[in-house]
C-alpha cells in the first residue's frame, strides 16, 4: 500500500495573464484516469487557468500528441495523465521508462510539463494515487505544470538578446536586393 508520509505542497502559482493548458490522458484504465483527470480540473480551475482535454489510447502516445500540440497550437503547458500496471512480461518497463523519458526530454526543450503517468505494481495502488480525496496525483501532475509555467513567465523577455539582432532600417544586410547602397 502507498505510504502516508506527509510531504510538502508548495503555495499555488498566482498568473497575471490568462493561463491554457493541454491535459492530456490516455483512459486505458479508465476509472483511474478518471480520477487523475477529475484532479487536474480542480487543480487548474483553482489557479483560474483554461484547459482542453485530448485523450491518447495509452501511455506512450501522450509525450507524442504534447510535442504535437507545442509545436501547432499555443498552449502554455500540459498535463499528462495515465497509468501503467506491472503485467507479466517486460512491456510494463519499456512503457514506464520511454514514457517518462520523452516527457523529461520535452520538458528540458522548454516545455512545462506536469507528469501524472502512474507506474503501479497493482490496481490498489494506482486507486489510492489517482483518488482526488487520497494522494491526488492528477491535481499534482497539474500543479507542477503551473509551477513550471509561472517560472517560464519569470524568466521570459520579449527579446533575450542573444545572436544577432538587426539594428534598424539603415542596417546593410547581405541578399537584401535594393536595399540601402552607398556610393
Amino acid at each position: 500500500m502507498a505510504s502516508a508520509e506527509a510531504h510538502t505542497v508548495l503555495p499555488r502559482p498566482t498568473f497575471d495573464k490568462p493561463v491554457k493548458v493541454l491535459i492530456v490522458v490516455s483512459p486505458y484504465y479508465s476509472d483511474i484516469a478518471k480520477g487523475l483527470l477529475t484532479g487536474a480540473k480542480a487543480e487548474l480551475d483553482a489557479a483560474g487557468a483554461t484547459y482542453d482535454v485530448v485523450e491518447m489510447p495509452g501511455a506512450l502516445e501522450i509525450p507524442t500528441a504534447i510535442g504535437i500540440s507545442d509545436r501547432r497550437s499555443n498552449f502554455d503547458g500540459y498535463v499528462a495523465l495515465g497509468c501503467v500496471i506491472r503485467g507479466e512480461t517486460t512491456h510494463y518497463e519499456t512503457v514506464c521508462n520511454d514514457s517518462s523519458r520523452a516527457l523529461q526530454l520535452l520538458g528540458l526543450q522548454g516545455l512545462c510539463i506536469g507528469n501524472g503517468i502512474l507506474t503501479v505494481e497493482n490496481k490498489g495502488q494506482a486507486d489510492v494515487r489517482a483518488d482526488p480525496a487520497g494522494q491526488n496525483k492528477g491535481g499534482g501532475a497539474a500543479a507542477a505544470a503551473l509551477h513550471l509555467i509561472a517560472l517560464a513567465r519569470k524568466w521570459s523577455r520579449e527579446t533575450k538578446g542573444i545572436g544577432f539582432m538587426p539594428r534598424g532600417e539603415d542596417t546593410l544586410m547581405a541578399g537584401n536586393p535594393g536595399g540601402n547602397t552607398t556610393t
